[in-house]
């Protein structure tokens, strides 16, 4: 196919490709120390071994003759472009980074970014979440966004409190039991 046809994006969609929810308009990515590293790290390992290594790969493909049936060249071009579209998305990303660190918290028993909060539901169901940066959720492991309605119902609510929480099953009041914040490094 003739590339005049072909519509590279411009990398505004890079949020939605990864699954990732849109940072809200006006608000700053908010981040946890060890976020930030674990993105900074993917970040220079895609530049500095996966990238290359494409590279080396699509350019001995290439030189290899026909191009249209070549598998490695074919298969490598578009790695390349997944690892291009990655690195601009987390560019971009880590340049909007806000850097939080939860530990200044530390024997606080009120909820703010980076809390470990044990609560407690009205059917008696308990949870333990962590709140955690856009770029960091991991619902199965407890890890939620401060954007997400459990973590805006419960910031800067203290511990023993019980807080309302608005779900598509109605009205859940939420009674917070524990509330910590890692230890400050030395």
């Amino acid at each position: 196919m003739n590339k005049a046809f072909v519509k590279e994006s411009e990398g505004d969609d890079d949020d939605l490709e990864f699954g990732l929810p849109a940072i809200p308009p006006g608000t700053k990515n908010y981040m946890t120390p060890e976020g930030y590293q674990r993105m900074k790290d993917e970040l220079l390992r895609l530049i500095d071994v996966d990238r290359p290594e494409v590279v080396r790969i699509v350019s001995w493909a290439a030189s290899n003759g026909d191009r249209s049936e070549n598998g490695d060249y074919i298969y490598g071009k578009r790695r390349l472009r997944e690892i291009d579209r990655r690195i601009r998305f987390l560019t971009k990303r880590l340049d909007l980074a806000e850097v939080v660190d939860p530990s200044v918290h530390h024997g606080r028993d009120q909820v703010f970014f980076g809390a470990t909060v044990s609560y407690q539901n009205h059917a008696g169901e308990e949870h333990t979440v962590t709140i955690v940066g856009i770029d960091e959720l991991d619902p199965l492991h407890g890890k939620i966004s401060w954007i997400s309605p459990v973590a805006r119902a419960l910031t800067k609510a203290h511990e023993g409190e019980s807080v309302t929480l608005m779900t598509p099953a109605g009205i859940d009041e939420l009674e917070i039991l524990a509330v910590s914040y890692p230890a400050p490094q030395s």
